[in-house]
């Protein structure tokens, strides 16, 4: 294969990969809606068949959003902003949310889907842009019981279908129940490894030995594309976070009600192409 074949979609990934780490340092997202799109245009220079992607796409970001989650995780930990109550209490949800939604992988309509969810990111930007919604508290703790269940349990399953790390919602919750939005932002890249590792570990199981796998493919995990864009985005991820923890709560409130319009544009698109 000729040298510039290979270039062109490295030089892809590790674009994705600088992207995708400073968005999650700083919005606490797991840089999915980043890496997912960089994968649809990098994966057919990798060879295997188009109907394949998407689940390849989806089960690489997983496992790029580990890294990813991990690294930003830690830097906010030196900060002393996650709240780690949070993520032991959502975690056996958000799991067992991410396992039901590999199972559903192979038999749910990605378009609708990605429409849904890409209308919730957008409805979700208005409380963060409109003033008098994006200081609002409709409680002082966090949801219990079913509520906890349901919204952690659908967390993991949409955010495992979508390869996503799920900050978003999970950040929305959080600032609703008084957390303010640097402690959530940093909480929820915690819910970013939750959500990973069960969604890599499953798409590479469900795609184990499928015919038509991109080179380089473990199951619906393309390694060499997920080292390519980790290796990014450690280097990036503190940065994002450094970035975050500067910025007044207002005005990071507007710039993550910026970028949740901007995700649910290219959602919105992504769509459109399925």
């Amino acid at each position: 294969m000729p040298v510039l074949t290979w270039l062109i979609p490295l030089a892809a990934l590790l674009a994705a990969g600088l992207m995708a780490g400073f968005a999650a340092g700083i919005f606490g997202i797991g840089g999915g809606f980043v890496v997912v799109p960089a994968l649809f245009v990098v994966l057919p220079l990798l060879g295997g068949v188009h109907s394949q992607y998407a689940h390849v796409a989806i089960g690489t970001s997983a496992a790029t959003i580990i890294v990813t989650s991990i690294r930003s995780l830690r830097s906010h930990h030196k900060r002393g902003a996650v709240d780690f109550e949070i993520l032991k209490s959502w975690a056996p949800w958000v799991v067992l949310g991410c396992s039901a939604g590999v199972l559903l992988a192979d038999h749910v309509d990605g378009k609708v889907l990605t429409v849904i969810f890409a209308t919730g990111v957008l409805l979700m930007s208005v409380n963060f842009l409109v003033p008098r919604l994006s200081g609002r508290v409709v409680s002082q703790d966090m949801p219990i019981g079913v509520t906890r269940i349901g919204i952690a349990g659908g967390l993991g399953t949409f955010s495992s279908l979508l390869g996503i790390g799920g900050g978003t919602i999970a950040i929305m919750v959080m600032t609703l129940c008084g957390r303010s939005i640097h402690r959530a932002i940093a909480t929820a890249s915690g819910i970013g490894t939750l959500i990973a590792v069960p969604s890599a570990l499953g798409f590479a199981i469900i795609g184990f030995r499928e015919p038509g796998l991109p080179w380089g493919s473990l199951g619906y995990v393309n390694i060499p594309a997920a080292v390519a864009i980790s290796s990014m985005s450690i280097l990036t991820a503190p940065l994002g976070v450094a970035a975050a923890h500067s910025l007044e709560s207002s005005l990071l409130k507007r710039l993550f009600g910026v970028y949740l319009i901007f995700i649910a544009a290219i959602m919105f698109r992504n769509a459109l192409k399925i």
